[in-house]
């Protein structure tokens, strides 16, 4: 473990010095706490982190190393890393090499040894914040000059980060259960997990760049249309917002997770809002309305819809009526949209997530229902 010095410093001047873990250096993202006990890797592989720096309250961080087959894309995405206690030894057998050393490989640079529930309670208090870490020949960088390069970094909010996590070339997975048809998936930070879901169903997956035209869209005769998570504010994805409303004039079936549930909000008509510290981590309880059931679900996101819970509204686009599906029981934000006389639904969480909970792992077949049934209705 390293002792070089460190420090986390937070946009309102609050300090935390520490060690250097992983890469040295300097970054700035924007602060945000994870509460999940497990699926470390998950999280830094997962694209929804992108611009972010992530703060772990889970004290005892990198105990069973990292290994190909849990990652969730091809790379580390977190601006950078906050942790406890960081492992001093990799104990799994599945391990191919320790997270320090990943860290490193990849230019992550991350700090250790401070009090991460202290940070939590910041963020909890104040909201996630622009941050920045400082470690190496930065760290001797005076506090004024630290915190004069923290409060210059971009705001989240207005920012359109799709460009960066998506695939530049489409691509496709085959389905793995007979197949029910090509399904256009707009990767705006699509996780492998996704995918692998997705073609369990039955599905072709066409995974597409997130600057495809509509037309170019559906050249590929999608028997629907997914819109997977991703980062940054959904109010600065205008480009999308249009896209999606020109799938749903078409009459193609559509579900969206995370961002793409935002997304779908927007389509509809709906606005968005920027949450004060957001919610990540898998362990986030939300009530499924028409079934009164309550699910453990895994979630990353710092934006949410604006639209009314409790009733049946009309979609200010004129998409027809909408419900809100699922509210989260510890804030009361919407949790998920269903779109009542069109094939539209989508949810604000991961149904996905690789590291668990799997109590929303149903949504995928209910997707797959809805698909066979708009081909049987044609």
């Amino acid at each position: 473990m390293s002792i070089d010095p460190a420090v986390l410093v937070l946009e309102d001047g609050t300090r935390y010095p520490g060690r250097a873990y992983g890469a040295t250096g300097r970054t700035l993202g924007e602060v945000v706490f994870a509460t999940g006990m497990t699926g470390y890797e998950e999280t830094l592989t997962d694209p929804s982190y992108a611009g972010q720096i992530v703060v772990m309250t889970a004290p005892h961080i990198g105990n069973t190393g990292v290994n190909g087959e849990d990652m969730e894309s091809s790379r580390i995405w977190v601006s950078g890393y906050v942790v406890r206690d960081p492992s001093r030894v990799v104990s799994n057998y599945r391990a191919t090499g320790s997270l320090d050393d990943q860290l490193v490989a990849e230019a992550v640079v991350g700090i250790s040894g401070i009090d991460t529930r202290a940070v939590t309670r910041r963020l909890r208090d104040a909201g996630s914040m622009r941050g920045g870490i400082f470690s190496g020949t930065d760290a001797a960088l005076d506090p004024e000059s630290q915190l004069a390069i923290v409060r210059e970094a971009g705001l989240m909010s207005g920012q359109n980060l799709s460009a960066r996590v998506s695939t530049e070339v489409a691509y496709v997975v085959a389905s793995t259960a007979g197949s029910i048809g090509r399904l256009a998936v707009l990767d705006l930070g699509v996780k492998t997990s996704t995918v692998n879901y997705l073609v369990a169903r039955g599905f072709d997956v066409h995974v597409l760049p997130q600057s495809i035209s509509i037309d170019d869209l559906l050249a590929i005769d999608p028997v629907a249309v997914f819109y997977s998570n991703g980062p940054g504010d959904p109010a600065a994805s205008d480009d999308h917002v249009a896209l999606l409303q020109a799938v749903l004039k078409h009459g193609l079936p559509f579900f969206g997770i995370c961002f793409g549930n935002q997304l779908l909000g927007r389509a509809l008509g709906f606005g968005t809002y920027k949450l004060p510290f957001g919610h990540r981590g898998i362990n986030q309880p939300v009530i499924d309305v028409a079934t009164g059931r309550t699910e453990i679900t895994s979630h990353n996101h710092g934006f949410a819809v604006d639209a009314p819970i409790g009733v049946i509204s009309d979609s200010p686009a004129g998409f027809g009526r909408v419900e809100v599906s699922h509210v989260n029981l510890n804030d009361n934000v919407v949790e998920g949209l269903n779109a009542l006389d069109i094939p539209a639904f989508s949810v604000q969480y991961h149904p996905e997530a690789a590291a668990g909970p799997h109590d929303a792992n149903y949504l995928f077949d209910r997707f797959r229902d809805m698909v066979l049934k708009s081909k049987d209705g044609k």
